[in-house]
């Protein structure tokens, strides 16, 4: 809630105005009523599906993926974010590409073919990434991490 994606959208609006070759998502918070009952991706190209829900029900059966009172649409999420990922890894590698992924956190690492995506995409030479990941708090996620500590990778602090 400090404005990690509206910091986003508004450096992929100026990218995008610029000519920069840019694809990505971001997410962004789905509200009821003044409530906030989820968490939806939005892909740059314009294509929108659910990342997390409210659930109302406390007794989670096992397939579920759960963050706090969030359940996790993996199915969702994969079929939206993996074939972006998928083809900005695929692409030639003469040209600069940057690649939006907002955000590596706890619900998208549910999803192992992304924590693969984002792994291949980092490699990749022709593409920048620019993207979000979590404070640390709590038990450290491997990959944010990973990310976070890599020579490559300038962190700036969001508040």
């Amino acid at each position: 809630g400090v404005g990690k994606t509206t910091l986003i959208q508004k450096v992929t609006q100026a990218l995008k105005s610029s000519g920069v070759p840019i694809d990505g998502f971001y997410t962004q918070e789905v509200r009821e009523g003044g409530r906030r009952t989820g968490f939806d991706v939005v892909t740059l190209s314009g294509n929108r599906g659910p990342l997390s829900r409210v659930s109302s029900d406390s007794s989670a059966s096992k397939r579920e993926y759960r963050v706090g009172q969030y359940v996790v649409d993996l199915v969702s999420f994969e079929q939206l974010v993996l074939p972006m990922l998928r083809n900005v890894n695929h692409g030639d590698d003469t040209e600069k590409r940057i690649c939006v992924i907002d955000e590596i956190g706890k619900m998208e690492l549910f999803s192992q073919a992304f924590i693969q995506a984002v792994c291949q995409t980092l490699a990749g030479s022709g593409t920048l990434v620019l993207g979000t990941i979590p404070i640390p708090k709590g038990k450290p996620l491997d990959l944010v991490e990973e990310i976070r500590s890599r020579k490559d990778v300038k962190v700036f602090n969001v508040s």
